[in-house]
């Protein structure tokens, strides 16, 4: 009799320590595959680019694509503090969500054919254009004025070779490391134009130490339509996040992350792009 009795105290210990070890184990959600509760969210943006994805001194994040992917999580059920920022450079993004490193990616990611065969995009949130920045009072309006002038952009892209192939045959170009030497070789003289998407450079130009120095051309050299990269073949998240970002956009919210992240450039954003719509 008592040891029947020990027994059942043994059985209903055993029971309690399953149900907290299953309990404990709902507070942990790295890929972000639950909603919300006490889970996780791991979401892959850029660190190394103002007014589009910047992690700052203080350890924060800022930029147009942490406002949108903040928006999203939160639509998805987790709040700003349950989103664990993981930093997906170009060259590793599609790698990132095949390996489930993250749940989705808002980092400046073009929609294009090549990337669509690997990765699911939501979007697109933002309809970007190859553009120049120059100097505030630079005569520099239009492509073919670059003839003869010094044009930046980093080494591998190819939107200083194609003004350079199609527009300025007579450009001289210059490759640098990264955006921030080129902006600074902007504003010391070493080069009279910067291109790249006009997102990017908005987001350079209105940091604290340029703003009023520079301001866009505002030309429209190729459609860049960012989209939310998410894994191969998820398309429930697909369509969740889908319906955050129309959420964003009727609110006002999107208009409000624009203008609070590219607005001291002076840059003239299209609408919303129609998510789901990709122009080409």
């Amino acid at each position: 009799m008592k040891l029947r009795k020990v027994t059942a105290v043994a059985a209903t210990a055993l029971v309690l320590s399953l149900a907290a070890t299953a309990c404990g184990s709902s507070d942990k959600d790295d890929s972000g595959s639950g909603s919300g509760g006490g889970g996780k969210i791991k979401v892959g943006i850029k660190f190394d680019q103002p007014g589009i994805g910047l992690k700052q001194p203080d350890g924060s994040f800022a930029g147009f694509d942490v406002d949108v992917a903040t928006y999203v999580a939160g639509q998805l059920g987790y709040k700003p503090a349950q989103i664990e920022w993981v930093e997906t450079k170009s060259a590793d993004r599609e790698n990132a969500l095949a390996r489930g490193d993250v749940k989705f990616i808002a980092a400046s990611y073009s929609i294009n054919d090549e990337r669509k065969q690997k990765v699911d995009f939501a979007g697109p949130y933002l309809l970007a254009h190859q553009d120049l920045l120059v100097k505030k009072d630079s005569t520099i309006a239009k492509g073919t004025d670059l003839n003869g002038k010094k044009l930046c952009s980093v080494t591998g892209s190819t939107s200083a070779q194609n003004i350079h192939d199609t527009i300025a045959p007579k450009a001289n170009l210059r490759e640098y490391s990264g955006y921030s030497e080129c902006i600074a070789g902007l504003q010391s003289g070493a080069v009279d134009a910067v291109t790249t998407d006009d997102s990017i450079l908005a987001g350079f130009a209105s940091q604290d130490k340029y703003k009023g120095q520079f301001k866009l051309a505002g030309l429209k050299l190729s459609n860049e339509n960012y989209g939310i990269g998410v894994k191969k073949g998820d398309s429930a998240t697909v369509t969740k996040i889908n319906t955050a970002l129309e959420k964003m956009v009727s609110s006002g919210a999107w208009q409000t992350a624009v203008t609070k992240n590219f607005g001291p450039a002076g840059y003239k954003n299209e609408p919303a792009p129609k998510i789901g719509n990709i122009v080409k």
